[in-house]
């Protein structure tokens, strides 16, 4: 069968055609461009979404390091406390800067905290109550074995 087509409607459908082409390639363009944009979109929010984890987890990472550094900062201030009571207690403790030996004739008696217990030791011992022979008096010091009592003091050492 034998089709006639007149020249004016072959022209309009070739013209038809060719806006069906063009509106085709057009609609082509903004697909490509659409695509291009969701694939981006996509690869945005796959990136925001690995940021979005990081910054938990150094949010997570954050908490933890302040809780422990909180901890810390109350054991540090309890062993400050705890390191002044100790130094007070320390102080409290430390005895005296010097100890006074008693000698009779010049061998070793006792040892006292002080010049007044040094003789009272001796005064029990039958030492005079007074004529206790002071260092850097007067005249030469008697020998030591001339001296019956004798209080010597005598520094701790170590002390401050």
């Amino acid at each position: 069968m034998i089709a006639i087509l007149r020249t004016r409607t072959l022209r309009a459908l070739r013209t038809s055609l060719a806006a069906a082409e063009t509106e085709a390639e057009r609609l082509q363009q903004e697909v490509e461009i659409v695509s291009d944009s969701a694939i981006r979109a996509e690869t945005t929010l796959e990136d925001l979404r690995d940021a979005h984890a990081r910054s938990i987890a150094d949010g997570a990472r954050a908490e933890g390091e302040l809780s422990a550094l909180r901890s810390q900062i109350l054991l540090d201030t309890e062993d400050r406390a705890v390191l002044r009571m100790l130094l007070r207690q320390a102080r409290k403790a430390a005895g005296p800067q010097q100890v006074y030996v008693l000698l009779r004739r010049g061998a070793f008696h006792s040892v006292h905290a002080s010049r007044e217990a040094a003789e009272e030791a001796a005064e029990r011992e039958g030492a005079p109550r007074d004529g206790w022979f002071v260092q850097g008096g007067q005249g030469a010091p008697p020998p030591t074995a001339e001296v019956p009592w004798r209080i010597q003091p005598v520094p701790l050492t170590g002390s401050n």
